[in-house]
């Protein structure tokens, strides 16, 4: 076996392979995670990643506008086996994607990587009990077979934006720009900049175009929830306690206790929204009113139709977006579009602002399997009318996982948790030499069993997407996942043959004859 695996790792780099054990769809921050698992726990097993773009980093990599940062603390955004070291829990794209490409170096899963190659489609036969991969490459096709794969893309379409019909967009005379595919070369210094949306991208973006522009305008339908992070560990009122813990113990262990009480403390915050929503609000309400200047009110333009952690609650780091509020160079607007006009926007209020240039910050499409064709013995499969299995595999999609992480807590963690499964269940298919497994729901379980949403938030991106992500339920292995504590001990204990149909083989590696 060693043999068979060391030939395999060798070729990864220049791509000579047809056959590789296990393959990652995805160089992010999901696919980095999941080799380093694959390699630490199944050792004997060949692997390589397919990365569409030219460079590692996944979102990082992707999005380029100003200021990007993650919207998690790093201490558990980052890598368990790789700590984030920096005192500060929000970090700029860069410095993240510089995080990803030094973990991914020292570990050696650099070398397992095939930039620009795109996954078209990947087609399951019962016969060879193996995945057939059409993979193109700078406009050349190639087949690669695999017995697992992991598809690591996250849940964005990276090619297009979530579509949404702003009237009159058309006669803008000035520029228009998605933040998706932001321009590196964009002039807004001394500009007027209308900002149309209120999600985490237009609160990160609008203290970080204030900065150099005339003015900054973020116009929005409704309200989100805006908090302000202390960017110091330190300085965190639920954290304060880990500044005496850094002096007193090992510096491996406190990485570990540190990425705890921030996992700790993320989870508490989101059950106290959801348990005490009026108390949260309430709380919320006067964080908030104490950082707005005096001539922007709370209501209309702070206070959200919902309750707090239905949708992500927005992070400021430092409080800069309220910074710019303060500084009268960034403004809010709270109404509806009438139209856009050659110089600027109309609110149906009547009042017109003047931009020379239009953000429209209106949300992500989703998808599935980086988008990807995916069928089961030449049958393609509609992944949005299947049930997920225990927020792992995906019904009927044999020998496949699917990393989506969490949308109240760090993705990383549930990526790990979706990883540690893998490996688990990898090495259980090999003692009892399996060669298959697929989760199918029973017949008795199908009549009774009713659908929950799978990510459980009510933003405008999620609910669009609904036909598009695979579904859950409210029993058995097909319930959404809940938390990170119980999901991580189902990875590591919980039961592999709920409603999974298993196929004996001889060997769950792939062997060369069958390429």
């Amino acid at each position: 076996m060693n043999g068979h695996a060391n030939g395999h790792a060798n070729g990864h780099a220049n791509g000579t392979d047809s056959s590789i054990d296990v393959v990652i769809i995805g160089a992010g921050i999901s696919g980095i995670n999941a080799a380093y698992r694959l390699q630490s726990e199944c050792p004997n097993y060949s692997y390589t990643i397919l990365e569409a773009r030219d460079d590692l980093g996944g979102t990082w990599d992707l999005f380029k506008y100003p200021g990007i940062r993650s919207d998690s603390d790093l201490f558990t955004f980052g890598f368990r086996f790789n700590p984030w070291v920096s005192k500060h829990p929000i970090a700029e794209g860069h410095l993240i994607k510089g995080y990803m490409r030094q973990t991914a170096d020292k570990y050696g899963i650099d070398k397992h990587i095939r930039f620009r190659h795109r996954l078209i489609s990947a087609d399951w036969s019962s016969t060879e009990s193996v995945w057939t991969l059409n993979v193109e490459n700078e406009g050349q096709t190639s087949t690669l077979k695999t017995r697992f794969v992991i598809f690591g893309s996250g849940y964005y379409n990276y090619k297009e934006p979530l579509e949404t019909k702003i009237p009159g967009l058309e006669n803008f005379q000035g520029q228009v720009i998605h933040p998706q595919f932001w321009p590196e070369d964009l002039d807004y210094k001394k500009k007027k900049v209308v900002i149309i949306g209120s999600g985490a991208t237009a609160i990160t973006l609008l203290p970080n175009l204030a900065a150099e522009a005339e003015r900054v305008t973020m116009i929005q339908r409704s309200p989100t929830y805006v908090f302000s992070l202390p960017n110091k560990t330190s300085n965190s009122v639920l954290l304060w306690w880990l500044l005496p813990a850094s002096w007193l113990l090992p510096r491996a262990l406190y990485k570990s206790v540190e990425r705890l009480a921030w996992i700790v403390a993320t989870r508490f915050l989101f059950v106290f929204c959801r348990t005490f929503p009026s108390f949260s609000k309430w709380i919320l309400k006067l964080h908030t009113k104490s950082q707005l200047p005096s001539h922007i009110p709370y209501d209309p333009h702070f206070k959200p139709r919902y309750n707090p952690w239905e949708q992500r609650l927005c992070v400021s780091p430092n409080g800069d977006f309220y910074q710019s509020l303060r500084s009268g160079k960034a403004d809010v607007r709270t109404d509806t579009i009438k139209t856009v006009t050659k110089k600027g926007i109309t609110i149906n209020s009547g009042e017109t602002l003047d931009a020379d240039i239009i953000i429209t910050a209106t949300g992500l499409k989703l998808q599935v399997g980086g988008g990807a064709s995916i069928s089961v013995d030449g049958k393609k499969m509609d992944l949005g009318t299947k049930y997920m299995w225990n927020g792992v595999m995906i019904q009927d999609v044999p020998n496949a996982a699917f990393i989506i992480g969490y949308t109240n807590a760090s993705w990383t963690l549930g990526a790990d948790a979706t990883a540690q499964f893998v490996t688990r269940l990898i090495n259980s298919l090999e003692s009892r030499k399996i060669v298959a497994a697929t989760p199918r729901m029973n017949l008795q379980e199908a009549k009774q069993v009713q659908i929950r949403p799978l990510l459980n938030l009510s933003s405008t991106y999620i609910n669009v997407a609904d036909r598009v992500l695979p579904m859950a339920a409210d029993r058995g292995p097909w319930k959404p996942r809940d938390h990170y504590q119980k999901d991580i001990k189902f990875a590591l204990h919980g039961k592999i043959d709920d409603q999974m149909e298993f196929v004996h083989g001889s060997d769950l590696h792939v062997r060369p004859n069958i390429a």
